[in-house]
């Protein structure tokens, strides 16, 4: 291929590539699967790397990631972007109309509405646009002809962080236009983390031991600010788009520029709608405080924008915030009920965790029989005990969260809680190391729930994928006595599974090929299946260039911290495992 072939095939690559990220994750309507998507990516990224005086740095490839980031830059905005004032009930929306009214010469006559229909009096309705307020990180966007040239957080509002390189890899964020865009503009939005993500996230890092992410909000903040773009990438943020700002742009109005951003590649939410007048607004309200419930990420309000940019700019700003908007914030969904007890969950990692029984009181459109206490700090501080009403409330954890007490109801008799010292499942004595929030079993070769959580996670789709071997099996497995730690099921034999229930020849036959073909899996994966405390897919992958368990075994310390992504907690619990433990079953 020569070298302007080459430039043709790479510009039509790019082209495809970018069209069916905006099916996919603009439109929600992909055309191809994810394999030939994978593909085409392929095809382009080896082209670059064979020809690379035609890599753009807006080219799909830069999706992907792998630039590393050691400073944020500090950016100062063009444009401030300022906070908005908040609004919690209806009052303060009608107040808010009132003041716009009264900024645009439309209030004369009636200074204090006492109800939404006496503003029927007023000589016209003001147009609002009301919007999801999406509970993530505030990104201003720069666009040059066409193409995505920086990414700012808002920081204080006068300068944010350059996070260009880790805002690339947002498959929503388009890295090159369509259509009849302005020279140059800026727009602005909220990154954010998709629930089913965050919970796939937060379910891996139970798994190893590591700390849970607290909400959404604060893992697509965090994630942002990654020195490494590459595992930005593997956050899988979102962003919404919803502000226009620039000399050129092609509407007198917000509503309008939004519809024409949709139409140059931007993820616009389908839900903004255009209102006239406030009684519209707060029937909008209504009915997304119920809704939002249902949405696959978070919101925490609604922002209320007058629509007009003439009005706009006639109503100017405060110092702080836009008079021509306001958040109406909701309120966080809380009920009180009875706490009936407490129970302590032993994961894979040996990591104990206090979960509150619950009276069952209806939180959110669900029914809540069980609430997070998290550790035996939370406990204290709240001064829970049973018996005691407590107040649940429902934000962006995995599960509802105990959030304080009613003292005024506490029973006379009631007794503080003393958390656990020995293990609920072995009763083994419960250590905690110094720094760390959660209590852990050591005994991690003998207590019932580690053992069967760590063969289930060894056989898992990500670690050794063992489709005929399911936790239904390897609990039954276990209570036989047929493996007592992941090397046993290696030794099992046909003869052996057969007189188990539900065991016919043939799934037996499955079983053992299954574990027969498991030994040929990359060594990443093996490393990941064993389970060692706080290593997770991205510090096994890392280690591949190791290739071996024994390579690992030998490593010093030193040596284990020069693996990318390793710091000393991971690989203090890599030498402890690898070196202090190699005579153990694995």
């Amino acid at each position: 291929m020569t070298p302007t072939e080459a430039q043709h095939k790479i510009q039509d690559l790019s082209k495809l590539l970018e069209q069916h990220n905006y099916n996919y994750y603009v439109l929600d309507n992909p055309i191809i699967s994810d394999y030939d998507f994978d593909q085409l990516l392929e095809e382009l990224m080896a082209l670059e790397k064979q020809f690379p005086e035609f890599l753009s740095p807006n080219s799909p490839s830069q999706r992907v990631g792998g630039q590393i980031t050691k400073e944020f830059k500090s950016v100062k905005h063009q444009y401030a972007m300022l906070s908005l004032s908040n609004s919690y009930n209806q009052e303060d929306l009608l107040d808010f109309d009132r003041r716009v009214r009264e900024g645009l010469g439309l209030a004369s006559g009636l200074r204090e509405p006492q109800s939404p229909s006496a503003l029927n009096l007023f000589p016209e309705e003001i147009d609002y646009v009301c919007e999801l307020k999406f509970d993530g990180l505030s990104i201003s966007l720069i666009y040059e002809n066409g193409k995505l040239t920086q990414a700012i957080t808002r920081g204080d509002g006068v300068q944010g962080d350059d996070v260009t390189t880790n805002a690339k890899t947002i498959k929503s964020i388009p890295l090159q236009l369509k259509g009849n865009y302005p020279d140059k503009f800026e727009i602005r939005g909220e990154v954010f983390m998709p629930r089913p993500v965050f919970d796939a996230i937060n379910k891996e890092r139970e798994e190893i031991g590591d700390a849970l992410m607290a909400n959404p909000r604060n893992a697509a903040s965090g994630s942002m600010k990654m020195q490494d773009s590459a595992q930005t990438a593997k956050r899988k943020l979102d962003c919404f788009l919803y502000y226009v700002l620039g000399e050129n742009l092609p509407h007198q109005s917000h509503f309008d520029n939004m519809h024409a951003a949709k139409s140059w590649g931007f993820k616009i939410s389908e839900d903004a709608k255009l209102c006239s007048g406030i009684n519209e607004v707060i029937d909008f309200i209504n009915y997304w405080d119920k809704k939002r419930f249902d949405l696959p990420y978070d919101i925490d309000g609604i922002v209320i924008k007058v629509n007009g940019y003439n009005q706009q700019q006639n109503l100017g700003f405060t110092a702080k915030s836009p008079r021509w908007a306001i958040a109406y914030k909701f309120k966080a969904e809380q009920v009180s009920t009875e706490l009936l007890s407490i129970a302590y969950q032993v994961g894979r990692t040996g990591a104990i965790t206090p979960v509150a029984n619950l009276q069952p009181v209806q939180l959110g459109g669900t029914t809540v029989k069980r609430a997070s206490l998290h550790n035996a700090d939370i406990i204290e501080k709240l001064d829970v005990r049973l018996g005691d009403m407590v107040f649940v409330e429902k934000g962006g954890e995995i599960i509802p969260k105990i959030i304080g007490v009613d003292f005024s109801k506490r029973k006379a008799d009631s007794q503080p809680t003393h958390y656990i010292t020995h293990c609920p499942e072995c009763n083994t004595e419960l250590q905690r190391n110094e720094g760390e929030a959660n209590h852990f079993c050591p005994n991690e070769n003998e207590c019932p729930p580690q053992v069967i959580g760590k063969m289930e996670h060894f056989v898992s789709r990500k670690a050794m994928n063992i489709d005929s071997l399911g936790g239904e099996t390897i609990v039954q497995l276990f209570k036989a006595g047929l493996v007592k730690n992941i090397a046993d099921l290696y030794d099992l034999k046909k003869e052996q599974l057969l007189p188990l229930e539900r065991m016919a020849e043939k799934s037996a036959n499955n079983l053992i090929e299954g574990l027969e073909a498991s030994k040929q899996v990359p060594f990443e994966r093996v490393l990941y299946a064993i389970g060692i405390r706080h290593v997770g897919e991205t510090t096994a992958k890392n280690c591949e260039k190791v290739k071996t368990l024994d390579v690992l075994i030998h490593s010093t310390k030193e040596e284990l911290l020069a693996i990318d992504e390793v710091g000393e907690i991971i690989a203090i619990s890599l030498h402890e495992f690898l070196v202090t433990k190699k005579q153990s079953h694995y």
